[in-house]
């Protein structure tokens, strides 16, 4: 039996790098009220693990027949189970457990409901993802994905001198935390309008607990886009498809969902197909070597297509992401465009498809 996890608070529980740790209110709202989200993906027999069982029948429910009625598929499902975080006979019969993400806090509570430890990553495991899972990961990567058509600088500091002359250089800038959630981790910087001194506190800080900030250039974002991969127990990358999303300052608002057919076509109004192809073969051939033995798994490059060129590698989520769910959700009406957002109203967290607008 497949255990089913959705621990969206995964990002900042890695920067935390705590077994005792508490997320902030509003990741323990999202796990809370999006906890039947594995259903897109459950086989039959699988159990999906919620804070509350009764929420997460009530909301699947719904979220199943949006699908039906907004994507033209049918909304029957294999048979699974939610469970609560306590421990259960049911638990006991787990042979694989499939978090949204790895972390120290998700390990120390499966512990807790009796999960065996065979079933979950040793503790080099959880250190190799969360050193994979910073971001001077993409920064090395980065350069070894240029080609013509592309751009992007990155670089790790470890003093505030350091950013200030790569403030000094660029003129405007990113702050970026090592590890960070959906938009938090993120300052802009510039030289004439908001120096290095209006974000020292926050910079300090950062230092203190991370050890270092990603610095980039400020690049004129034309569009969101990026590739959601698998890495297998023998090292192989397999590319899954496209992720069309869209953000606000950093954070995310929604994916789009349509066949690979739509969305390429999309992508090729702005940079050509034989473009995409090459950094994906790049991509599998350059973190082949990386990830074998250290991670096993989901995950995610998001890029973006600015005014200079195609970015190929803003970041890379070692997880699940909302481009894997917009993959599984994928229509197969190449004229069926719809976006998937995850919304807040009514004091809670609610997941929408709704007609391109």
């Amino acid at each position: 039996m497949n255990l089913h996890i959705f621990n969206p608070e995964h990002d900042i529980a890695l920067a935390s790098n705590l077994s005792n740790f508490t997320a902030p209110h509003a990741g323990r709202q999202l796990r809370h009220d999006l906890g039947f989200l594995p259903e897109v993906w459950a086989e039959e027999g699988d159990c999906i693990l919620v804070d509350d069982v009764e929420l997460a029948q009530y909301e699947g429910k719904k979220f199943l027949q949006a699908i039906t009625r907004q994507l033209g598929r049918s909304a029957s499902r294999p048979s699974y189970q939610f469970v609560p975080y306590k421990p259960s006979a049911c638990l006991q019969q787990t042979t694989s457990v499939m978090p949204w993400g790895w972390d120290r806090a998700l390990k120390a509570r499966l512990n807790r409901i009796g999960i065996a430890q065979e079933l979950m990553p040793s503790d080099q495991q959880l250190d190799d993802i969360r050193n994979l899972s910073h971001r001077r990961t993409s920064a090395m990567l980065l350069p070894q994905l240029q080609t013509d058509g592309t751009i992007g600088e990155a670089f790790e500091c470890t003093t505030p001198d350091e950013v200030e002359g790569l403030l000094n250089c660029y003129g405007r800038v990113i702050m970026k935390a090592p590890w960070s959630s959906s938009g938090r981790g993120l300052r802009f910087l510039d030289v004439q309008h908001t120096p290095l001194q209006m974000q020292a506190g926050w910079l300090k800080n950062l230092l203190a607990a991370q050890g270092s900030v990603m610095v980039e250039p400020y690049y004129n974002k034309v569009k969101d886009f990026g590739m959601e991969f698998t890495c297998t127990a023998e090292g192989e990358i397999r590319y899954e498809g496209l992720s069309l999303f869209h953000t606000a300052n950093g954070a995310y608002i929604g994916n789009i969902l349509a066949t690979e057919n739509a969305k390429l076509e999309t992508i090729s109004r702005y940079i050509s197909i034989d473009l995409i192809n090459v950094i994906k073969e790049k991509i599998c051939h350059l973190l082949s070597p990386i990830l074998t033995g250290r991670y096993e798994g989901p995950f995610g490059v998001d890029m973006m297509i600015t005014e200079g060129g195609l970015h190929p590698c803003v970041e890379i989520n070692l997880r699940l992401t909302m481009g894997h769910v917009a993959l599984s959700l994928s229509p197969h009406d190449d004229d069926i465009l719809r976006v998937m957002r995850i919304e807040y109203s009514g004091n809670k967290y609610q997941m929408k498809i709704q007609k391109m607008k």
